[in-house]
Order: C-alpha cells, then sequence, then structure tokens
C-alpha cells in the first residue's frame, strides 16, 4: 500500500474558472480591505475620502479574478474576465444590500462598469499566460 504525501491529499482543484475566479476575487478583496483599514488606523485619511481607495481594490480584486478565470478556461479571455468581474460586482452589491440596505444609485453602475473592464483586462491577459495543456 502506498502512502499518498500530505500535499496531494490537502490539494483543492476547483474546475470551473469562473467560480475558481471569484474565489481568488474575494481573496484580494480580503487582502485590500486589511490594507485599506490598516491604511485608515495610521495615517490621516478620513473615511469620507475612502471612495476612490475603495473602487480600485474592486478594480484589482477583479482584475485578478479575471485573470486566474481566463487562464483556468484558456480562452476567450475578455469574456471570462468581463463575467468574472459582473459576478463580482453583484456579489458585492447583494451583500452590501442585505448588511446594510444600500440604494441603487450611479456608485453601483459604476462599480459594475469598472469591476467589468478590469475583469476583461485581466482576463486578456490571463488567457495569454496559461499553460498549453488548457487552451484548445
Amino acid at each position: 500500500m502506498r502512502v499518498n504525501p500530505v500535499s496531494r491529499v490537502w490539494k483543492i482543484r476547483i474546475s470551473s474558472p469562473v467560480f475558481s475566479g471569484l474565489v481568488w476575487s474575494c481573496i484580494w478583496l480580503g487582502i485590500g480591505a486589511l490594507l485599506l483599514s490598516a491604511t485608515l488606523s495610521v495615517s490621516s485619511l478620513r473615511e469620507g475620502a475612502l471612495l476612490p481607495w475603495v473602487f480600485g481594490i474592486h478594480g484589482m480584486a477583479s482584475l485578478a479574478g479575471g485573470f486566474v478565470s481566463a487562464r483556468r478556461a484558456g480562452r476567450k479571455g475578455w469574456y471570462f474576465g468581463a463575467m468574472n468581474g459582473a459576478l463580482y460586482a453583484l456579489l458585492i452589491v447583494l451583500a452590501s444590500f442585505l448588511a446594510m440596505e444600500t440604494d441603487w444609485s450611479l456608485r453601483i453602475a459604476a462599480l459594475l462598469g469598472a469591476t467589468c473592464l478590469s475583469g476583461a483586462f485581466g482576463g486578456m491577459v490571463g488567457v495569454n499566460t496559461g499553460n498549453a495543456s488548457g487552451k484548445r
């Protein structure tokens, strides 16, 4: 009987490219939120001036998710990246609505546009970095 190494036992592989991109988007959102709250606590930055920073964090998270999503898909980078960005924005809007009953405004449309565009850009970059076995 052969024993598998621990690294092979605990390895989790998500088969859906879009779902794996959303997971990575949430990871980058968490990292960005931690960095932003640390910056807020140690600097003279006011909470009222956080909107551009928040949009930047969402854009970077969507870019990273689009990159991973298109890399896993191996084709149609802009499509998988933009889909990842749109789903990411819908999850963020849903969470903010459930947490604080946020109204629909121009900021939500701007968030959707920014995440779709940055996700599509990340997808176009990510599809060109994929391995040869994932390409079709």
